[in-house]
């Protein structure tokens, strides 16, 4: 028996039933070959983001350093001024970058998960006694990817506020703020001034950061519809 032998025609309710063996085995293999893909996908692009933060936080580490030594050698006068408003913009700007990948990123993860969630689905259907063994969920909507995230119970905000996108949003935020009060004491503003102003700025990324993640959530799942759908699990 051949695996390559004609099968039922491809269609959204494809019956299961109708297939070979040979063709049921083939269909598998084609499905692990995916989750796998899907898989080193998801791992290469969490290491990706990772080494970016890593870079980031290591970069501003070294800038505030310098900072530091520029203001011992130019006792805090003359050109130090313009350096550290140079220094302090670039960290700006590569933060803004990598906080942008960042939750990029976070979009895409949830992009993996539901896939491999929508394979899992295909796996039921060719036996649908595996079930009971997965712990991650088969169902590709939303309550079936908060499932494969944290499968014994529901995420709660520690898990978010924990995260390394948290992380890269609060040290770039921190970075912008003293970026903006430095540049208003550049301007000939008060030091009250200034650092009501990055205070300002900070709190303005960060909550704006946040209300872009949460919207770019919201619209991976308008524009995604699921094949399997799943009741949110209890308490």
């Amino acid at each position: 028996m051949t695996a390559d032998a004609s099968g039922p025609d491809s269609s959204n309710e494809d019956d299961i039933a109708r297939l070979t063996d040979a063709q049921r085995s083939l269909r598998a293999q084609m499905l692990a070959t995916e989750h796998w893909s899907l898989l080193a996908s998801r791992s290469t692009t969490q290491g990706e983001v990772l080494t970016r933060i890593a870079i980031f936080v290591t970069l501003v580490s070294a800038g505030l350093v310098t900072l530091g030594v520029l203001g011992n050698a130019t006792q805090f006068s003359g050109w130090f001024g313009v350096a550290a408003l140079g220094v302090l913009f670039l960290l700006v700007l590569l933060g803004l970058i990598t906080l942008l990948r960042a939750y990029n990123t976070a979009t895409e993860d949830l992009m993996y998960v539901l896939a491999m969630n929508r394979l899992r689905g295909a796996y039921v259907d060719l036996d649908p006694g595996i079930e009971r063994y997965f712990l991650m969920s088969s169902a590709d909507d939303r309550y079936g990817a908060e499932r494969t995230y944290h499968y014994f119970f529901a995420r709660g905000p520690s898990q978010v506020f924990a995260s390394s996108m948290m992380i890269i949003t609060v040290v770039t935020a921190a970075v912008a703020g003293l970026f903006a009060g430095s540049l208003a004491i550049a301007l000939g503003a008060s030091v009250g001034v200034a650092v009501t102003i990055g205070i300002a700025v900070g709190l303005a990324l960060f909550v704006g950061f946040l209300m872009r993640g949460y919207r770019l959530y919201l619209r991976s799942y308008a524009s995604h519809v699921p094949l399997r759908t799943s009741e949110p699990d209890g308490p």
